[in-house]
This record gives structure tokens, sequence and C-alpha cells, in this order.
């Protein structure tokens, strides 16, 4: 087994753009959730490899706000590593809920968050067209909705 390390980024750390901007369009929207997350970053042979970053929008739900995989390393289950740390910072901290969000047109994401245990909760409409100042597309679709996914915590 390959060696990793997960590690939470301290207040007053640079802050990862280039990971985060792997699964955000800009720093601007980036900005507008960063300050209130908690960053984790995964680290191979001394490289930051993937980041997530967390966010409790109340006592009971914890969100995924980002999570992004350097390219070389995707489709190695690294993505599954970051869900169930993820996971397991939500037991420790009494969540009830954990819920992530990707786009409409992000087939891919929405199976992987499913493999991973989360079932469609809702969608936040039109989510990327008020968001993001020009239209975003996806496997050739517009971005428009928000597929939110929740995971509740044994």
């Amino acid at each position: 087994m390959e060696k990793f390390t997960f590690n939470k980024i301290h207040s007053g750390s640079a802050v990862p753009y280039e990971l985060l901007l792997l699964a955000d369009e800009t720093v601007e929207a980036i900005n507008t959730y960063i300050s209130d997350c908690d960053i984790y970053l995964l680290n191979h042979q001394a490289q930051d490899i993937a980041v997530i970053a967390l966010h409790p929008n109340n006592t009971t739900e914890l969100e995924i706000k980002n999570m992004a995989v350097t390219e070389s390393f995707r489709n190695q289950g690294i993505g599954s590593i970051l869900i169930n740390k993820a996971k397991e910072i939500a037991k420790e901290n009494d969540y009830a809920t954990l819920i992530a969000g990707t786009s409409d047109t992000g087939f891919q994401q929405i199976r992987f968050y499913e493999k991973n245990g989360f079932i469609k909760k809702g969608m936040r409409k039109d989510f990327f067209i008020e968001n993001y100042p020009s239209p975003i597309y996806e496997n050739g679709l517009q971005m428009r909705d928000m597929i939110i996914l929740e995971f509740l915590i044994p």
C-alpha cells in the first residue's frame, strides 16, 4: 500500500488554490466559501495530490464544498479515500449528515458520490447561472442546477 498522509492545514496557511481550482472555476468562487472551511490535504511522497474543503452548515450537517485530485492520481481510489476521511471527521464531530453538491451535468461525479453511499437529496435551481459570471459547460452541456447528495452518518 502506498503511503499517504492526510493533514488539516492551519488557519493562516496559504490556500491551495492550484488544487481547489481543479474542482471550482474561479478563485473568486472559491473565496466565497473557503474562509469558513476546514481544508485537508492528501500528500504522497512530499507532494500534495488532493484536497477536500469541509464546511459546517449547522450543528448536524457537514458539507463538502470542494474536493479535487490531481490528474495523475485520478481513478486510483484517492477520491474515495477523501470521502472516507470526511465521513470519519463528520462522525468524530457528531454530525448527522455529510452533503455534497455537484452540477446536474456532472454525471461522473454523481455516480462517484452514489458509489460512496450518497443519495440524491435535492437541487439548488440555477446555482451555476446565478453564481458564476459566464456560462460553464461540462460534458457538452451548460451547467445550471446543483444536485445535492447526502450521506447519513451511522
